[in-house]
């Protein structure tokens, strides 16, 4: 008998019609009827381009966000309980990395079941290829503080982290505070340590520009980012 399965589903990082997942990865999700995901609007519409035999009306959907408590994270396990396979999606990209996903993953794992990882966009993992920062010794921080001057001494402590371990730093903000962000970050690190901000990954509008501070300095017209999903990348080797 086939052990009861939790697939971890990548979705594209731009529109939902965007080829994401390997035909054999497809094939291995195409009759699954329950999945746990972020936003059920978005997920229907990456389950259709994905091919799902049953009707879309017709799937179970369960919500796991920041909001989801631990009890109800449990009664998410449901379907596997119950002898079905599964699957966990995020609303962009690799479900459980920066995601609250990661909390069901683990409680999979403790129950017994087994946890299929497929191959997808990692928003984390294309900024960090791009950047020409030490990608043998890096860490993701996740977002930095919005008060300003909790940020600026945030970004201070990544860079000597980053200087003491050859460590590369990367972390993100909420899209609508990006140029604030990067405002910051150039104004705030050694004009030797190196920036990579990556923007609209896999999008037709991507942007990569990868430079030490001192180069961001002179640039006169800073990038917009507002509104724009962003990583940044800091790396003092």
């Amino acid at each position: 008998m086939t052990t009861p399965t939790l697939y971890l589903i990548p979705t594209p990082l731009g529109t939902a019609d965007t080829p994401c997942l390997l035909p054999h990865e497809q094939a291995q999700i195409q009759t699954l009827t329950d999945f746990v995901v972020e936003a059920e609007k978005t997920a229907r519409a990456h389950l259709k381009a994905f091919g799902i035999k049953t009707p879309i009306r017709e799937l179970n959907l369960c919500t796991l966000n920041e909001h989801t408590s631990e009890k109800d994270i449990t009664a998410l396990l449901q379907p596997l309980q119950a002898g079905r396979s599964m699957g966990l999606l995020s609303e962009a990209g690799c479900p459980a990395v920066a995601d609250p996903g990661a909390q069901l993953v683990a409680k999979a794992h403790q129950a017994g079941f087994a946890v299929v990882p497929l191959i997808g966009p990692s928003s984390i993992m294309l900024a960090l290829m791009a950047s020409g920062a030490n990608g043998q010794c890096f860490a993701f921080k996740g977002y930095l503080p919005t008060e300003k001057n909790a940020r600026i001494n945030r970004l201070k402590e990544l860079e000597i982290r980053s200087r003491q371990e050859n460590e590369t730093q990367l972390f993100i903000e909420t899209p609508y505070r990006n140029d604030a962000l990067l405002a910051d970050t150039i104004s705030t690190l050694h004009q030797q340590t190196r920036l990579c901000v990556a923007t609209d990954l896999t999008l037709p509008s991507q942007k990569i520009i990868s430079q030490p501070i001192a180069a961001w300095r002179q640039m006169k017209i800073l990038p917009s980012l507002k509104k724009r999903p962003s990583l940044f990348v800091i790396y003092t080797g």
